[in-house]
């Protein structure tokens, strides 16, 4: 079953078969219990009826038995012997003996107890007055058994017609002393039919509800999954179209479909950007490396042809910004893979002092602010923090009027770097801009004077790989000033 509908109904009506068929025997055991219990209520008080007459010595030609269809009777003695029984009776199974036949020595008409007449013939031996209405346990008189009586379910024919019975054994005590025993049955016939009626009902009922079940399962889940085919068919045609501006279908319900469309849609956005992004990066890269390739290629060949023309040291400086740029690329694709920083300590003043060190050709020295102790170390890679502060230097190089300066600070458990300038500074609606890839805000500088707008980026996406921040702010001496805290919170140390 590869369909989720199919695997859903399937199951749906597996469940609802093994409680039905659960529910069902559970529902013919007590039916059959409760009804096998009223047949033995009405065949023990037919045995207790009968048993009282013994008791009161009715002699056993004269018993009142009941109707031998209804209730059929046998009464055995303390030896197994049948004294007396329905006369309908022909054959019996489940009781004390299967005879249906009085013994001979205790046919009919006698007492049990050896006499069953007085004088005058008449069969009351207690003076012609018949007391059998009498409590069977009146002093004088037999016992009837008050415990609870033997129950054995059996067959009886009475007529030619064989049915089940469920009989119920009740012990009666004679004047005399001679314990009998009385098995009167009642039938199990409307047990029988109640039970085979619900059978029945249930081998009908059932196979149609599960078919009920398993339509309505396939409906409702066909309807429930209708949205997730029609997402898959547009997720189909967006990877055959390759465009990724179309968005898969949202239902207007609220559930988890709901949610997986949503999550799609969002993710689809998140891959145009990053395709966009991805083609304006190589557009821009394409862009900025054809500049120097093209200058240190006219120099070459014009150094070929006339090498008293040849421009050295601008093939020179062309080499070197096809150098750094190319060092530049590496860089943003080793951090778009995902590159994670080292565990290495670093102390970023003495970083700093290194870096600020190295700069012997800059137009305009940098001041610096370093404390000459203090917890200034971060966990990161050297390099990369290096490559972070050389690039902000860089960018105040080329915007500063006549200062630069960059203080190392610690700030609520974190180590702030500031770099600040007294050029034009940031407009605040361009702040987060400047930190785009091959965005450059003087558009007007040459190339040549400019960078190509990879520095701040690079820095960032650095800063934010060692858990830290890096931002603009406007400085106190008008210009711009860039915070780069490692690691907490977005915090600047400088001024609005």
């Amino acid at each position: 079953m590869r369909s989720v509908r199919a695997r859903a109904a399937a199951g749906a009506t597996v469940v609802v078969a093994v409680a039905l068929i659960g529910a069902g025997i559970a529902v013919l055991l007590v039916l059959r219990a409760n009804l096998t219990d009223q047949a033995g209520l009405q065949a023990e008080v037919a045995a207790r009826e009968v048993a009282g007459q013994l008791a009161l010595d009715v002699p056993y030609g004269r018993l009142d038995l009941p109707d031998e269809e209804e209730h059929p009777v046998q009464v055995t003695d303390e030896d197994g012997r049948l004294v007396a029984a329905s006369k309908g009776l022909e054959a019996v199974s489940g009781t004390g003996t299967d005879r249906v036949t009085p013994n001979a020595s205790q046919a009919p008409g006698s007492s049990g107890s050896g006499d069953g007449t007085d004088d005058d013939g008449s069969g009351d031996r207690h003076g012609g007055d018949d007391d059998r209405d009498d409590d069977a346990n009146t002093p004088g008189r037999g016992e009837v058994s008050t415990g609870d009586p033997d129950f054995n379910n059996g067959t009886a024919t009475v007529d030619g017609d064989t049915a089940a019975y469920r009989f119920a054994a009740v012990s009666a005590t004679t004047s005399t002393g001679v314990t009998l025993t009385v098995h009167a049955g009642a039938p199990l016939a409307t047990e029988q039919k109640a039970v085979g009626s619900v059978r029945a009902a249930m081998l009908i009922g059932l196979p149609v509800m599960l078919l009920v079940v398993a339509a309505v399962t396939w409906l409702v889940t066909r309807r429930a999954l209708r949205p997730v085919e029609g997402i898959r068919a547009e997720m189909a045609a967006i990877t055959a179209s390759e465009d990724l501006s179309r968005r898969v279908p949202e239902p207007g319900s609220r559930d988890e479909i709901a949610r997986l469309a949503r999550t799609t849609n969002a993710t689809l956005t998140a891959l145009e950007a990053s395709a966009g992004r991805q083609r304006r990066f190589v557009a821009d890269a394409s862009h900025e490396l054809r500049s120097p390739i093209a200058s240190l290629r006219t120099q070459l060949e014009v150094g070929a042809a006339h090498p008293e023309l040849l421009d050295l040291p601008g093939a020179v400086t062309d080499t070197v910004r096809l150098q750094a740029l190319a060092a530049d690329l590496l860089l943003l694709a080793r951090l778009d893979a995902g590159e994670r920083p080292g565990n290495t300590r670093v102390d970023l003043g003495a970083l700093v002092h290194e870096e600020v060190s190295q700069r012997t050709g800059d137009r305009i020295p940098v001041a610096m602010s370093v404390p000459e102790s203090g917890a200034l170390e971060v966990v990161g890679a050297r390099g990369q923090l290096a490559r972070v502060i050389g690039n902000l230097l860089d960018n105040a190089e080329r915007h500063a009027e006549s200062s630069v300066a960059v203080s190392v600070l610690t700030d609520r458990g974190s180590v702030v770097v500031t770099v600040t300038d007294d050029g034009a500074g940031v407009p605040e609606s361009e702040r987060e801009r400047v930190f785009e890839r091959f965005v450059r805000l003087d558009d007007a500088r040459s190339r040549d004077e400019g960078g190509a707008g990879l520095g701040l980026a690079i820095a960032r996406d650095v800063a934010q790989r060692h858990g830290g921040t890096l931002t603009v702010t406007r400085a106190a001496e008008g210009g711009a000033c860039f915070a780069l805290r490692l690691p907490g919170p977005e915090s600047s140390p400088c001024g609005d």
